[in-house]
């Protein structure tokens, strides 16, 4: 019998009526009761609570306790139930440390039970289906939401209450769910995985750039942050009296450059003048390539905690 273990994290699929507001209450027995259909796949389903919290109060070592308890679990799928918020994230970090040619599958909710038409319970179903699906082994984790298959490095959550939130701008769903079946619609390219590190401990922020901007968020950085990702305008640009402060700090600490857009590559070679991207890489900023400022913050993170130097760092943001 092909077994599946189902982790569960907390979030908004697990929320119930609380004064105020909803909170997290329910546990993952409950939430798979609620989903009677799953009787009828014949499949041996492992439950597992580890944290019951909505998914903005997650860190990094949650996650690797994660990946750590799913390692030594002997399951043939895996699936991860936790709020919406930081999947574009969280998947992300399960992707780039799962070495397995087991799924992990991610899936939450957007509508919580105290609503009429909850997505959880469908979502929980698919989630399940693909997991046990042999057409999406060695794909690394997914996030599988309203139907559709993402691949964790593409993944974006594009609208704050829209059950289609979940998108992938650069290269389209991994696949779908056809009447119950999950389909894989693309083949990836080859996946590159990091060491796991025991803790994540590396400081490094997100310093998203905008129209005239003086650099107050740069200022004091240097001594403080171990790293840093630039989201900057549309192909890699920031304004030209940042070029030099950026260069500076990236004398010091690796600085990443990707696109505040979320969508499209940075460049490496088209603009010319200070502040273009070309002007940057001479100042050795890293690009980011496809990889979005929040992924690129997870990669840099962990590759400075796995002591990797900056060569290293460069050559892993160009693959």
């Amino acid at each position: 019998m092909t077994s599946i273990a189902v982790f569960f994290l907390g979030g908004t699929i697990s929320m119930a009526g609380h004064q105020g507001g909803v909170v997290s209450r329910l546990g993952g027995a409950e939430l798979l009761a609620a989903v009677p259909q799953l009787a009828d796949l014949g499949l041996d389903l492992d439950v597992r609570d580890l944290r019951r919290m909505p998914s903005a109060g997650l860190r990094f070592d949650d996650i690797l306790d994660l990946v750590a308890e799913a390692e030594r679990c002997p399951a043939d799928g895996v699936v991860v139930v936790q709020g919406t918020d930081t999947v574009e994230e969280t998947s992300y970090l399960i992707d780039q440390l799962w070495t397995a040619d087991t799924p992990v599958v991610m899936t939450g909710a957007m509508r919580n039970p105290t609503l009429a038409g909850p997505d959880g319970p469908a979502n929980l179903l698919a989630a399940v289906q693909v997991a046990a699906s042999p057409a999406f082994r060695g794909a690394g984790c997914v996030v599988v939401l309203n139907d559709q298959v993402h691949a964790a490095r593409y993944v974006r959550k594009t609208h704050s209450t829209s059950p289609a939130t979940f998108a992938s701008p650069n290269a389209g769903p991994l696949g779908h769910l056809v009447e119950g079946e999950p389909v894989r619609a693309l083949a990836l390219p080859g996946r590159s995985t990091l060491p796991r590190p025991d803790r994540v401990r590396a400081r490094v922020p997100v310093v998203t750039i905008t129209l005239d901007d003086g650099g107050e968020l740069l200022a004091g950085l240097d001594g403080r942050v171990d790293g840093l990702v630039v989201a900057a305008f549309g192909v890699g640009h920031v304004p030209e009296t940042l070029a030099p402060v950026l260069g500076d700090l990236a004398a010091r600490v690796p600085v990443v450059l990707a696109s505040r857009t979320f969508a499209g590559p940075v460049l490496r070679r088209t603009y010319g003048y200070v502040g273009s991207e070309t002007d940057l890489a001479r100042r050795g900023l890293i690009g980011a390539g496809l990889l979005d400022p929040y992924k690129a913050r997870v990669r840099l993170r962990l590759l400075l905690d796995s002591g990797a130097s900056r060569e290293q760092i460069s050559a892993a943001f160009a693959t």
